[in-house]
């Protein structure tokens, strides 16, 4: 019994002293780790660990409530699954029609498959069900769809065939419609962004250039000269945007930095998007900033400490893409695929499109990939570079029609990226495996169509 309570003693003495320490000595620092061990009950996922101090954007109440915890996950991921014209639904599991699968899966709730605090059960994507989830439900798939008897019953995802909330890139009709698809397109084009054509319309720009002379920092600005002529060379001050538009404050004072609100008066989609994504999911939490050293990928140790923002990727003044699309990716990124993309054959499309030897927009950079150029939903339809790259990486079969099917066919491009050893070493080869959906649709419609193909048929339009 005297032992217990010594027990109790230090450690509430510790947990006294991680509250006191920052209060009265708030210039100590206590290591980041420390703070996750002492309060975090488990390792949190990939997709929540840069915001896992704040627990009350999850825990809104108490941590039993599941309504508001749920009402947490819809805020954060329910424009996501909106988009990805969500396969599974929770009035799926609502419809009193479909109880009998509550009783299997109660996917009401997202924590029933995501799980946080579980590292010893969470596989990628965050799910902490075992992998033969889709099999307790579909395991008659063979009945309809001949093409699946003898599959394993925990292959549904595993295959590169399906996903349980987004198969946008793998319905049935879109798989036959691009099943005769070559693996590159003789022209390949990334869309060309409108946004000056948008800020036109929208009254954020001019269709009169600025100059030098028309700069309107105040006189006495330190350096003023050199800010303004760095100002003057860029898309900023030939869209007609000066220094004010920018670096105004309360009472329309100057501002020497202004802060990310100033981005957003004019680029609001793109920063919602930031916002959401790796790189600004702590900021929009009252975090400080993301730096690469709370990375879990690994980083180059000289951007260790580099506070993520607009400006980490668009240098203050020289808001010009080129090099935000790489040479701002490759300075903190350091892992086997990012540092693969020097050499590869992606590079060399965009160094012939900067040497002129390639058209416009025939380039492929990591932003090509990983912050690509899309439509917007809802208002006026413009082109803009979507910042959040949780909306085309998790998983990476999102990348097929925003991305890929810019260059390459369907076919090749689903089996690109279900071939991991392939995107290791950013696509410097062809792939080793092949994802049968497309052969499987193609199959099927044959059947509903009355047409019945022999086994040498079906070996042919495999091949």
């Amino acid at each position: 019994m005297k032992t217990k309570s010594l027990t109790w003693l230090a450690l509430s003495s510790v947990l006294a002293a991680m509250f006191a320490i920052p209060m009265f000595f708030p210039e100590a620092d206590i290591p980041k780790a420390l703070e996750r061990d002492v309060f975090l009950p488990g390792e949190t996922t990939d997709g929540h660990y840069q915001i896992e101090l704040a627990c009350e954007t999850c825990h809104t109440q108490d941590f039993s409530d599941m309504t508001s915890m749920q009402t947490a996950c819809v805020d954060c991921h329910g424009a996501e699954l909106a988009l990805a014209n969500d396969s599974h639904p929770r009035s799926k599991f609502t419809d009193p029609r479909n109880a009998d699968r509550v009783e299997i899966l109660d996917a009401r709730w997202c924590v029933t498959c995501h799980q946080e605090h579980r590292p010893e059960i969470t596989a990628s994507m965050g799910l902490s069900l075992q992998t033969d989830y889709c099999y307790q439900c579909h395991q008659g798939i063979a009945e309809d769809r001949p093409t699946h008897e003898g599959l394993a019953f925990d292959s549904c995802a595993s295959g590169g065939c399906h996903n349980f909330h987004d198969n946008r890139a793998l319905y049935e009709d879109f798989l036959v419609e691009h099943a005769s698809e070559p693996p590159h397109h003789g022209s390949p084009r990334t869309p060309e962004r409108d946004l000056l054509s948008f800020a036109l319309e929208q009254g954020f720009a001019s269709e009169t250039a600025l100059g030098l002379n028309d700069a309107d920092a105040p006189p006495d600005l330190p350096e003023r000269e050199r800010w303004v002529e760095e100002w003057a060379s860029t898309s900023h001050a030939e869209a007609g945007v000066n220094c004010m538009d920018c670096h105004t404050g309360e009472e329309s004072q100057w501002v020497q930095e202004p802060a990310a609100a100033a981005c957003a008066s004019c680029h609001e989609l793109e920063e919602a998007g930031f916002a959401a994504g790796r790189h600004g999911m702590r900021s929009a939490v009252d975090l400080p900033p993301m730096t690469p050293s709370l990375a879990r990928l690994p980083m180059h140790a000289e951007a260790s400490e580099l506070e993520v923002s607009c400006n980490s990727c668009h240098a203050a003044h020289a808001y010009e893409t080129a090099e935000a699309a790489v040479e701002a990716c490759l300075g903190c990124h350091a892992d086997e695929h990012t540092e693969a993309y020097a050499g590869s054959p992606h590079e060399a499309t965009w160094t012939a499109e900067l040497s002129g030897a390639a058209p416009a927009n025939s380039g492929v950079t990591c932003a090509t990939c990983h912050l690509p150029r899309v439509p917007t939903d809802g208002g006026p339809t413009r082109i803009l570079v979507a910042h959040n790259q949780n909306d085309f990486l998790r998983p990476n079969e999102k990348m097929i029609r925003p991305v890929c099917m810019n260059c390459h066919g369907l076919g090749f491009s689903m089996d690109a990226l279900a071939d991991e050893a392939l995107v290791a070493n950013n696509f410097r080869g062809k792939p080793s495996r092949e994802v049968e959906s497309i052969h499987f649709a193609t199959v099927l419609r044959w059947e509903l169509d009355g047409r019945v193909p022999t086994q040498d048929q079906k070996e042919t339009e495999r091949q």
